[in-house]
């Protein structure tokens, strides 16, 4: 499969873990606070890495390891605990849909940061996405209008570090391999993680056995290795295989997963949210088409 195949490939492998992630958040919250959730999951996904990739962490070089950590804080640590609080608030739905503001934030950091080369029609079909995901946010807010919509902010907040990372991880780390960057990153955030999980007491017996704490782990533990450990690595190889800018519109088709399960759940749908649905994957092919690239003046 070549590199072109291998990356739409990532793209839709990562829409369907990450778009499961909002779900799972939300089930996992039902016996644990945000920052038991949080951590739990980084402190699991953290163990499961440097089982399988602890001696791909040879590949960095020291100079590296501050990229590798702020990778790590604003690309993993704090994203989890703010989707996490939104979601004791908004639908998981809504959540993912507020998360589709990644490439549009990516492309903005990207050429205001990074020196990207400004491309017409990917900028286009940003904005087209970006308009799905408005509409979406529209309808979602008809919908529920007993929800507090100012915890919407967390997700955006976690949005824009997103975009950060995705450029920190194309301009700094591009001689690793996405699962030593994957492994680097989790093995500093592990001690913050457990301090967390401490503070909280979380490893109180009386707590752990409580059923619904229990059925909430299981949730948070599918979440880690699956929705965090391993689509880290997805994302961290697509990023080097592509783009910052392409590599973050996966965010735009996670909605269209997390509204089928939301819908599953018992959250509200609506024909609207589905017309949103399809200008948003118009967004990700006008973002992706081939163009010719154009030097930036």
């Amino acid at each position: 499969m070549g590199n072109q195949q291998l990356k739409w490939f990532y793209l839709i492998a990562l829409a369907l873990l990450w778009g499961s992630s909002f779900i799972l958040i939300k089930r996992g919250l039902v016996g644990l606070s945000p920052l038991q959730l949080g951590s739990f999951r980084v402190a699991l996904c953290a163990i499961v890495l440097i089982i399988i990739g602890f001696k791909k962490i040879k590949q960095i070089k020291s100079s590296q390891w501050k990229w590798i950590g702020i990778s790590g804080l604003i690309g993993s640590l704090l994203p989890t605990f703010l989707f996490a609080y939104a979601e004791t608030e908004i639908d998981s739905a809504v959540a993912a849909i507020l998360n589709s503001t990644v490439p549009l934030l990516a492309l903005i950091v990207g050429l205001f940061f990074f020196g990207t080369a400004f491309i017409k029609k990917q900028f286009i079909g940003v904005v087209v996405g970006l308009v799905g995901s408005i509409a979406l946010i529209l309808a979602g807010a008809s919908l529920n209008p007993d929800q507090n919509y100012w915890y919407g902010v967390l997700p955006v907040i976690a949005s824009l570090m997103y975009a950060f990372n995705a450029n920190i991880i194309k301009s700094y780390l591009g001689g690793i391999s996405a699962l030593g960057i994957a492994t680097g990153s989790f093995v500093i955030l592990f001690f913050p993680a457990m301090g967390i999980l401490v503070a909280t007491d979380f490893f109180n017996e009386a707590f752990l056995a409580k059923e619904e704490v229990q059925v909430s782990l299981l949730y948070v533990a599918v979440l880690a290795i699956l929705g965090t450990a391993l689509a880290k690595i997805i994302f961290n190889r697509l990023i080097q295989l592509s783009d910052p800018v392409f590599s973050t519109s996966v965010t735009y088709l996670i909605p269209v997963v997390a509204l089928f399960w939301g819908l599953l759940d018992g959250e509200e749908f609506s024909l609207l949210q589905l017309a949103a649905g399809g200008i948003i994957l118009v967004g990700v092919y006008l973002s992706n088409k081939k163009k010719r690239l154009k030097k930036k003046l």
